[in-house]
């Protein structure tokens, strides 16, 4: 049996928060404490837990943000831990930034599902007829949606200025930022015998107005990556690609219920440990890196408060955290 983290809930560490699968916590110097826990969500609700996948995340994102510094600020300060990320605290823009290369997904907000009921104007674009479901798109579209505690939901960039949910000059520089690091993703998995079919990006501004690429980038849960050698075959025989992210699971309960109506059924134990092979090997292939297992003489639990007793002390005496 593997161990995983269901949640790391210190009450010493300050205001907490709870993702669907990141705990957080709000400093009073300004910085938030990230936790990535091995909790898988999809469905707008939490599934399971895959061992190691918290940690593997957290090591994909900070591949990606030391990455694409370049392309923008990121929240990145420090990292005390394999699981946790001290950020810069941001407000989180309340739109999600995707960004797509096919015609893809599984959940209701989708291009692909509702392609398939005959919408054809999509997030304010005009799709032609004729398109294959898990085939390339016509152009790299940029596709939000509002970010909801129930649902997202499409919405449209004139939308986003009408509302005030973004001014004309934050969607100008954010649209800009969001296909230079698609662009760059998407090289990056070519070269790794990966296609990046599409993914998300989340941005804030700091306290002085600054944009800031915040939460994650390019893991397998906020991306799409499918093997590069079978997707032709996939394709031409209208099966969906074999995928690196949750889309695994996410099929298999699609297949057994209604995911937004019905209980969920449990996932089985042979299905929770392939897709932590597949985090493992999504980590190798996109990194370059050599996954290590971690000792296994304490808990993960136990570690992460170890490595975080060192803030808490320097929260209390209210001393300075990070860079």
């Amino acid at each position: 049996m593997y161990e995983t983290l269901c949640e790391a809930v210190f009450p010493e560490l300050g205001r907490y928060y709870r993702g669907k699968v990141r705990d957080n916590y709000d400093l009073d110097d300004g910085r938030r404490i990230i936790i990535s826990t091995d909790r898988l969500s999809a469905f707008d609700r939490p599934i399971c837990e895959i061992p190691e996948k918290g940690r593997i995340l957290t090591a994909i994102s900070r591949y990606w943000f030391d990455y694409t510094s370049d392309i923008c600020p990121n929240h990145v300060l420090e990292y005390p831990d394999p699981n946790v990320l001290i950020a810069k605290r941001v407000k989180i823009l309340p739109v999600e930034i995707v960004v797509r290369d096919y015609l893809a997904g599984t959940t209701n907000t989708s291009i692909l599902q509702m392609y398939k009921t005959g919408q054809r104007r999509l997030y304010g674009i005009d799709f032609p007829d004729g398109l294959v479901a898990h085939g390339p798109l016509p152009w790299t579209m940029i596709t939000p949606t509002t970010k909801s505690a129930d649902h997202d939901l499409p919405i449209t960039p004139k939308e986003i200025i009408s509302q005030g949910l973004m001014t004309a000059e934050q969607w100008s520089r954010i649209e800009s930022w969001a296909l230079q690091l698609f662009a760059r993703g998407r090289a990056a998995a070519h070269q790794a015998g990966l296609i990046l079919a599409d993914t998300k990006y989340e941005f804030g501004a700091d306290d002085s107005g600054e944009l800031i690429l915040a939460d994650e980038i390019h893991t397998p849960d906020s991306s799409r990556y499918w093997f590069a050698d079978t997707y032709p075959h996939s394709l031409a025989t209208g099966q969906p690609p074999l995928s690196f992210d949750k889309d695994v699971i996410r099929r298999w309960i699609t297949d057994r219920c209604n995911p937004y109506v019905d209980d969920l059924p449990k996932i089985p134990v042979d299905l929770i440990n392939a897709t932590m092979n597949t985090y493992v090997d999504a980590y190798c292939r996109i990194t370059g890196r050599e996954f290590i297992p971690l000792r296994q003489d304490e808990p993960i639990i136990a570690r992460i408060h170890r490595n975080l007793s060192v803030v808490a002390k320097m929260q209390q005496s209210g001393q300075v955290i990070g860079k």
